[in-house]
């Protein structure tokens, strides 16, 4: 007993046409993949450098020492 496909195959070839028909890298080919692949791990890179910068400036300085 075999349960029946999620997408007709009419419809799986048609996708798979279109997806191969694009010139760009297969990361990139949606049209929210450039926000999940390139904005957020810019996003995260830019926050960590500025933490980093934030504490060698603060240590450099003596800034937030406790007591």
């Amino acid at each position: 007993m075999t349960e029946p496909p999620f997408r007709p195959r009419e419809q799986l070839l048609e996708k798979q046409r279109y997806y191969q028909s694009i010139h760009k890298h297969t990361y990139l080919k949606g049209p929210y993949d450039k926000i999940t692949s390139v904005a957020i791990p810019l996003a995260l890179a830019g926050a960590s450098i500025f933490m980093i910068g934030r504490g060698i400036y603060n240590m450099s300085l003596g800034i937030g020492k406790k007591e």
